[in-house]
């Protein structure tokens, strides 16, 4: 079975998805897929000017995985520049924060994206082993199990 992919922590999301060449007439230009990390780490590295470890430490992914992500996306940029094609900024496997959450029929614990906590919360959510939706974000604040006003996730957490 193979390893699933980790989430790729990102700080921001593109305003603009799409980045098309300016010359007129062409009916179907060819494209680039630029994934939401890859666009991070373009971010992180060459507009911020970060190192690659703290570039990995802000993902939250190993040095080799950060400079997996990172030669993908300038390979797809200079594709795009040098031959005329589209980039589009789309997809991937990013969050915005990672939640540790437990079920607490089975017992079994695991990393969890912060935007599934609203279906965790809504009981939308089932454990992947036993298939109970009596999941819960585990994240520990002040003691307590949260679900409002928590430190770790800021304003916009369950």
């Amino acid at each position: 079975m193979a390893r699933p992919t980790k989430w790729r922590i990102i700080e921001n999301t593109p305003a603009v998805p799409f980045f098309v060449p300016s010359e007129q007439g062409i009916p179907e230009v060819p494209g680039n897929i630029l994934l939401v990390e890859e666009l991070e780490a373009l971010r992180l590295k060459d507009l911020k000017g970060l190192e690659q470890e703290e570039c990995a430490e802000k993902m939250q992914v190993s040095r080799a995985t950060f400079q997996r992500i990172l030669l993908s996306a300038r390979e797809k940029v200079a594709d795009s520049l040098v031959n005329g094609k589209v980039i589009h900024i789309d997809g991937g496997n990013y969050t915005y924060h990672i939640c540790a959450v437990k079920c607490l029929d089975c017992g079994r614990e695991w990393m969890e994206s912060y935007e599934n906590l609203m279906a965790i919360k809504n009981g939308e959510y089932t454990c992947p082993d036993c298939g109970s939706s009596n999941v819960i974000c585990q994240q520990n604040c002040n003691g307590k199990f949260h679900h409002r006003n928590c430190r770790h996730h800021g304003r916009n957490h369950i």
